[in-house]
């Protein structure tokens, strides 16, 4: 039946075309008259008229503005409802750096490189540097301002056009262009931050820290969803999800405070005997408890028996501590603790296992030390906002020092092949290795050969950070294969002010990681006040400081 139906559909649309045909034909006039037919004359058959179908009505457009952040754009998925369109003029919602109606907040940093003295400036100087044609006196350490090409439209839109100060290169080249001249500075977008890189706070305000916030930081772009009619038209659009919120997420953010070295003996304890266990962090706690994981590298076993400091009954270099010290540890926010450290061992097994179970009833975790070899070998393993971050650690000075059996508590001596096929393993298993190292110990702030051959070993094996928990004193930083060694940190709390006229600062190395990344250090500088209790250091004491240290390494 569907066959005969199209065969007489067919023979219509031919019959149709046939008296179309036939009727636009010019016939020539007859020869002779033509007798009228008895059959009536056929009216011919009537045809449907064809409406055209409406063109479709076009969806409103979108101009995505070229001064955008590239980053941002890459995330744009504009809904079914839009199309993007390459004119302002065609567009009904315009997507663009201004303040008006923000939907978007991309942070930028400046950035200087890593051996740089100047911790900051003022936004209003870093906006005049923007424009300026030549360096100035007020600000000689800075010679050139560096940007990429996205990221030099980016401010133009936002402060009008540069001056010659700021020279666009390649994004590839920023880091290294900055350490060649070592007064220039970097204006690149937060996810692009790299161990090697500086952080400069803006204001006083870091990109880098964990209470940060865009409004009032000089670096915070505001993206906005405009009407090309008004800010009504743009309202009529609805939620917004199709749009990245921000390049910088607090939600994937961790912090990892690493100190030196902790031994709450001698006149330290003594100070705290008179003062109050809590009086070494007075000071500095808040900085220690800001961390989201504080690691600390206590060497000092905690026995029930440990007499009072000042009694004569320590001998030598054989130590332990109350236990009433652990409050000092509770008070700073101890998360992680390294046992690593010489002195593990002072009190026997009976005070080793009995350190693990006070640190084991505050939910602290251990490595480096343990009941037994195959404990105290084990990494700690943390994933915080997403960040999966390992800490491996043993101790790399001659065999006999606090040295764990398979049956005997105390600390792990190093075998460098099996602590980098750990490294490995735990890269592969997505982990960022934190590895930190008891090692020899020297008062200078170089690194001896000793030092660099083994922490350079884990730099090569994939750690993101090597550190040493060792010294008495600051030692130098270097960058291996991408990771940052600091060679060691000084004492965190220890009685040693008046050893060295180094030994009186330390570090506190406060690493950030971001999205499963690591992305560098904000290095933190005290000096002791007395035996037992430690400050910020002053602006000129952090210069000194940080001038010997990286001169001392070559920077």
């Amino acid at each position: 039946m569907m066959r005969n139906a199209i065969k007489a559909r067919a023979l219509a649309i031919l019959v149709t075309l046939g008296w179309i045909l036939t009727a636009c034909t010019t016939t020539a006039a007859p020869t002779a008259a033509v007798a009228p037919s008895a059959t009536p004359a056929t009216t011919p058959a009537a045809t449907s008229t064809i409406t055209p179908s409406p063109s479709p009505t076009p969806l409103p457009g979108l101009w995505i503005s070229p001064d955008l952040p590239a980053g941002f754009v890459l995330d744009v998925n504009p809904p079914a409802g839009l199309q993007v369109v390459g004119q302002k003029e065609e567009a009904a919602f315009l997507l663009m750096i201004s303040p008006d109606r923000p939907v978007s907040q991309w942070i930028y940093a400046l950035a200087a490189p890593f051996p740089t003295i100047a911790d900051d400036i003022t936004g209003s100087d870093l906006v005049m540097l923007w424009g300026l044609e030549e360096p100035i006196d007020t600000l000689p350490y800075i010679t050139r301002l560096l940007v990429d090409e996205n990221t030099r439209a980016v401010f133009t839109a936002l402060w009008g056009e540069p001056g010659a100060m700021v020279q666009t290169l390649p994004g590839e080249e920023l880091l290294n262009t900055a350490w060649e001249e070592k007064t220039a500075w970097a204006i690149l977008p937060f996810q692009e931050i790299q161990p090697e890189w500086k952080v400069i706070r803006v204001d006083g305000i870091s990109p880098l820290h964990k209470d940060f916030s865009p409004e009032g930081y000089a670096l915070t772009v505001p993206v906005s969803l405009l009407g090309s009619q008004g800010e009504t038209e743009s309202q009529s659009i609805g939620a917004v999800d199709w749009l990245p919120a921000t390049n910088r997420d607090q939600n994937k953010l961790t912090t990892v405070m690493l100190t030196g070295v902790t031994a709450l003996v001698r006149a330290t304890a003594a100070y705290m005997e008179i003062y109050g266990y809590t009086y070494p962090a007075e000071i500095i706690a808040p900085i220690l408890q800001d961390g989201d994981i504080l690691h600390v590298s206590n060497e000092i076993p905690f026995a029930e028996k440990c007499p009072r400091p000042g009694l004569g009954e320590q001998n030598g270099l054989v130590f332990c501590s109350r236990d009433v010290y652990i409050e000092l540890l509770e008070f700073i926010g101890t998360d992680v603790v390294e046992l690593t450290g010489d002195h593990f061992q002072d009190w026997g097994a009976e005070a080793m296992l009995h350190t693990l179970d006070l640190y084991d009833q505050r939910g602290w975790q251990t490595y480096g030390g343990g009941a037994n070899l195959e404990d105290a070998r084990q990494p700690v393993l943390v994933e915080q906002n997403g960040n999966k971050i390992a800490f491996l650690g043993c101790n790399g000075k001659q065999p006999g020092y606090a040295q764990a059996s398979p049956t005997q508590p105390g600390a792990y001596h190093c075998d460098l092949d099996w602590m980098a096929s750990e490294v490995q393993k735990l890269v592969s298993d997505g982990y960022l290795p934190i590895v930190t190292f008891q090692h020899e110990e020297y008062y200078e702030t170089i690194a001896r050969p000793a030092l660099q051959t083994d922490f350079r070993r884990m730099a090569e094996a994939g750690a993101v950070v090597v550190s040493g928990s060792q010294a008495h004193q600051p030692h130098i930083f270097e960058f291996d294969n991408g990771a940052l060694i600091h060679y060691g940190l000084g004492n965190l709390f220890f009685d040693q002010v008046n050893w060295c006229e180094a030994c009186s600062s330390a570090f506190l190395d406060r690493h950030v990681f971001y999205d499963g990344q690591y992305l560098g250090v904000e290095l933190i500088t005290i000096r002791f006040e007395d035996y037992a209790r430690s400050r910020l250091t002053t602006p000129e004491e952090r210069q000194a400081l940080l001038e010997s240290v990286f001169a001392a390494g070559g920077w």
